[in-house]
């Protein structure tokens, strides 16, 4: 018996494995790194809407593509749980404790691990303490870190608005709304991003991450102040020690990591296309437009942790089984031809992308994700005259985790 047919027979019933083999496409390695889209394109020619695919460790999931099937899954949280106790592979052992994949998929108590009235509690806590530090001034917060981002590198002439930039823009925020110190925000940048990243080091840095945040938890019962932490400690949901750095945890990690990726990926459309540029120069155009644009096309997310089937179904003509694991395609999905026959025609005004998922779980916090692009922006154009590409746009590359695309650098040089 060789390895994929030895797989295969010892593959759970129900699982991708069992229906298709053991030669699935990995949504991780040197290829899955370089070259995302395509191979989400060839599952599509090969499967349709919902293909399977292997994690880190060789873990069976199913992979979906199409756009509707996503909405499907992500509006019907009765069929597609959140609640991660229910994946088969974990609850018979077949992914460890130690797995990179669980800081991902792993149950947590915090509100994407549950549905229902669990998730209602724990999310308005999260929601208001959210508004509550929007009303306090996010807008003035990334101003005040966009300046002192560009202070660093604006007698220079050149910077990497990939490292010295995007990536530390949105956690200088979050640390001030979180009632981080900034020193400690910086730190955690490496620790977020490594999480996303997987492999060996994924689970010791999400230790690193809830260690910080449980201390700034102590912190804040004895000296709470008007940051989001206060507002959970405080909150009439009565959060206990555990789901408060669960949220703290999650708002970091996510709105983070998500908002940095949009950014730089804002950043490049801006600065590889003229026309854009001069017009937010000139006020002729908005960014939201080019941020919407962003966001079909690259969404910081490109695939979503995870869903796990509440029962036997069907779903883009596959047969489901109770307990397997989904993943949500937001990337493939904004690009399904069955929605946008061509990615040509332009998307201004139309906000049906997934980049915010949708349903009972769609992220909370995306107002305020924009508001921190929209201001970065426009600070970094009226602080950096002339401000160009330094390479040919044909030159900028990414590199892929399973989740997530992310643009390695953004070289610029601009008159001092």
């Amino acid at each position: 018996m060789n390895d994929q047919t030895e797989s295969a027979a010892q593959a759970p019933r129900g699982c991708p494995v069992a229906h298709h083999g053991a030669d699935l496409a990995r949504l991780y390695g040197p290829e899955a790194a370089t070259d995302p889209v395509g191979i989400y394109e060839r599952l599509r020619k090969e499967h349709g809407s919902i293909a399977p695919v292997l994690l880190e460790g060789d873990v069976p999931a199913w992979l979906v593509l199409g756009y509707r099937d996503n909405r499907r899954v992500l509006d019907n949280p009765r069929q597609f749980s959140r609640d991660a106790r229910i994946w088969r592979d974990w609850a018979e052992g077949r992914v460890e404790e130690t797995s990179p994949l669980i800081p991902m998929l792993g149950w947590r108590p915090d509100c994407v691990s549950q549905d229902g009235e669990p998730h209602r509690r724990l999310r308005a806590a999260v929601t208001d303490g959210l508004q509550a530090a929007a009303v306090r001034g996010i807008r003035r917060h990334a101003t005040h870190f966009a300046n002192k981002q560009i202070d660093a590198f604006a007698d220079t002439g050149r910077a990497d608005l990939v490292k010295d930039y995007a990536e530390y823009l949105p956690m200088l925020v979050l640390s001030r709304i979180l009632g981080l110190p900034e020193a400690e925000g910086r730190d955690l940048v490496e620790s977020c991003a490594q999480v996303f990243k997987g492999g060996e080091d994924a689970l010791a840095h999400n230790e690193r991450i809830m260690v910080i945040l449980g201390e700034l938890a102590e912190r804040k019962r004895s000296e709470p102040g008007g940051d989001f932490t206060t507002a959970l400690l405080e909150h009439t949901a009565g959060l206990d020690e555990e789901e408060v750095v669960s949220h703290l945890r999650l708002v970091l990690i996510a709105a983070h990591t998500t908002t940095s990726n949009l950014l730089a990926r804002v950043l490049q459309l801006v600065l590889t296309d003229t026309a854009r540029l001069s017009g937010l120069i000139s006020g002729q155009l908005n960014i939201s437009a080019v941020v919407e644009e962003v966001m079909w096309n690259s969404p910081p997310l490109a695939v979503l942790p995870g869903r796990f089937a509440a029962g036997d179904l069907e779903l883009g003509g596959h047969q489901i089984q109770e307990g397997d694991l989904l993943l949500l395609g937001l990337a493939a999905g904004n690009l399904d031809p069955d929605v946008r026959p061509d990615t040509e025609v332009s998307v201004q005004g139309n906000q049906a992308h997934l980049a915010f998922s949708s349903g009972p779980h769609e992220c909370p916090g995306q107002s305020i994700g924009q508001s921190i692009i929209a201001i970065a922006v426009d600070v970094l154009l009226h602080r950096l005259p002339g401000l160009s590409l330094a390479a040919p746009p044909e030159e900028l590359t990414s590199t892929a985790s399973t989740w997530e695309s992310r643009l390695d650098s953004l070289p610029v040089e601009f008159a001092v």
